[in-house]
């Protein structure tokens, strides 16, 4: 009897293996979802919004820096601008346009020209400012600076601004505890209280001289000539000494290397501008304080600039800063002298004097107890 077909057992062969299945290829085991929140929260996108681009501005202290730089450069124009713009409008022959250009243009221009050994004075040899307790010592110097002499501006006294950021450096350096180079404050100060003196020396003996001149021709037109060159060399006088205040002080809050202060084209481009808007600012405010010395004619006017101008540009080649607003005042008091003891409104000149002899000793102690928070 047959078997059936494919019958191994009953032939006693062993019966074929089934076929091996196909593995299938298998996938990584995967987190659950709730796994994955577990290790590593899903990120928040923030919106870029106006609120949100403000609040990132109001806690970076960079730009509290640079805020800080750009007030001072306004302050700046708000202060000297003014009274170079009122004392230059004095005389025809000078529109308020061109010379209130000419002015920015040359903060920014001069020092890329000739050199920032003014503003390497104040940035660096003063009071070693590094790192970022330099940054904010040099902010608490600046703004009590500023307090200072937006205080004395308020009640119409234009003070020497680099009398108020000498007293804001040192006063900030004692206080917080920075090495302070008093050998190097106290010829800065030498310097500031001789700017006037040799201001007004120059101007009077100028004076003189030009009693002596006799000229043949316009004498209205030669003034307005002679005008024009004053106000220009006033104005390269100003970039090369006063208008470095501003560059100093922008390089130290960028965080730039400041012995010496680079020559960068957009801190420059900056300044310029920041000063001709509070030149705007300060015309109106300072108009009545200059012409409050003397009674300004235009011969004073003239020698004023080039008596100004000469002792800021020696100044300014020792690397001293020192101030143009004082030497103007300074050389409006020789010119009226040589004219007159009588012509001098000694009590007006007292009060500006007495607003530069507060402006340091204020502003020393205004940072110096601000600086005290960084120890």
């Amino acid at each position: 009897m047959h078997g059936e077909p494919g019958s191994g057992r009953e032939r006693g062969r062993p019966p074929r293996p089934p076929p091996h299945p196909r593995p299938t290829p298998t996938r990584p085991d995967r987190p659950k979802e709730r796994d994955l929140d577990e290790r590593a929260p899903p990120r928040r996108t923030v919106p870029c919004t106006g609120a949100a681009v403000l609040t990132l501005a109001v806690t970076d202290p960079n730009v509290w820096f640079l805020l800080v730089a750009a007030v001072f450069a306004v302050l700046n124009g708000v202060n000297d601008g003014g009274t170079l713009l009122t004392l230059g409008l004095k005389v025809v022959g000078l529109r308020l346009v061109i010379a209130l250009v000419l002015l920015a243009i040359m903060v920014g221009l001069v020092p890329a020209l000739l050199g920032t050994q003014v503003a390497s004075t104040l940035a660096g040899r003063l009071v070693a400012f590094e790192g970022p307790l330099g940054q904010q010592g040099l902010l608490i110097g600046v703004a009590g600076a500023v307090i200072v002499t937006m205080g004395l501006a308020r009640s119409g006294l234009p003070t020497s601004l680099t009398l108020a950021l000498i007293g804001g450096i040192a006063g900030v350096g004692l206080g917080a505890g920075l090495p302070v180079d008093y050998g190097v404050v106290g010829a800065v100060l030498l310097a500031a209280a001789a700017a006037p003196l040799v201001g007004a020396l120059l101007a009077y003996v100028l004076s003189q001289g030009a009693l002596h001149v006799r000229l043949n021709g316009d004498t209205t037109r030669f003034v307005a000539r002679a005008h024009r060159v004053a106000f220009g060399l006033q104005a390269v006088a100003y970039g090369a000494n006063d208008g470095q205040k501003m560059l100093a002080v922008a390089a130290v809050a960028a965080g730039f290397a400041v012995d010496p202060v680079p020559r960068n084209p957009w801190m420059l481009i900056g300044a310029a501008l920041a000063f001709g808007l509070g030149t705007l600012l300060g015309l109106r405010r300072f108009s009545r304080i200059v012409g409050g010395v003397i009674p300004i004619r235009p011969p004073n006017a003239v020698i004023g600039e080039l008596s100004a101008a000469a002792a800021v540009l020696g100044s300014a080649a020792l690397g001293a800063p020192v101030s143009m607003t004082q030497a103007i005042s300074g050389g409006l008091v020789g010119t009226g002298v040589s004219e007159g003891y009588r012509r001098v409104r000694w009590n007006v000149a007292g009060q500006i004097l007495v607003a530069w002899v507060v402006t340091f000793p204020l502003a020393f102690a205004l940072a110096a107890a601000g600086g005290l928070v960084l120890r």
